[in-house]
């Protein structure tokens, strides 16, 4: 099955009948995720296959953020300015129940952190990627990918990207 990662255009994908299992994801993409891009608070992307591109399999959704350097790790904070460190905010990933413990989780954040380096790398600063995790089977999620706790929020987590450009 071949996949495409699409910008979510409600023309086009069937967001009703995505089920995640999880009916926070699943009404923010049906009922929040075009009215947030129209507002430019987010961009919510899609994952499909190439020959049937109206089914949703999985989302994410990326928005610019900050956090409070005292947030982060000593070490981290150790190397860098006093001040809010700018951010890419994954917002939302869900995969719909039909299509769980495929990978497909890991491709859709390896796509939302690739997109915040081209982010970083072309258009304005992006130090980190930071996440919200809403239960612990997804705090580890997150950190089996190498991200790690906010100091003061425990299902907060980031990301740094490293060096840009």
């Amino acid at each position: 099955m071949p996949f495409e990662l699409q910008e979510l255009d409600g023309r086009v994908h069937q967001r009703k009948q995505f089920d995640s299992g999880n009916s926070q994801r699943d009404r923010y993409l049906r009922d929040l995720a075009g009215q947030h891009a129209r507002l430019g608070f987010s961009r919510t992307f899609v994952l499909v296959d190439s020959g049937q591109p109206s089914e949703i399999l999985g989302f994410y959704t990326l928005s610019a953020a900050q956090i409070d350097l005292g947030q982060l790790s000593e070490q981290e904070q150790a190397r860098l300015p006093r001040l809010p460190i700018p951010a890419a905010r994954i917002g939302q990933l869900a995969v719909s129940r039909r299509h769980q413990r495929k990978g497909l989780g890991a491709l859709l954040l390896q796509h939302a952190v690739k997109r915040a380096i081209a982010v970083r790398d072309h258009s304005m600063g992006v130090y980190l990627v930071v996440v919200d995790a809403d239960s612990e089977s997804a705090v580890r999620f997150y950190e089996h990918f190498g991200f790690q706790p906010c100091n003061r929020e425990g299902r907060v987590l980031y990301l740094a990207l490293g060096k840009g450009p």
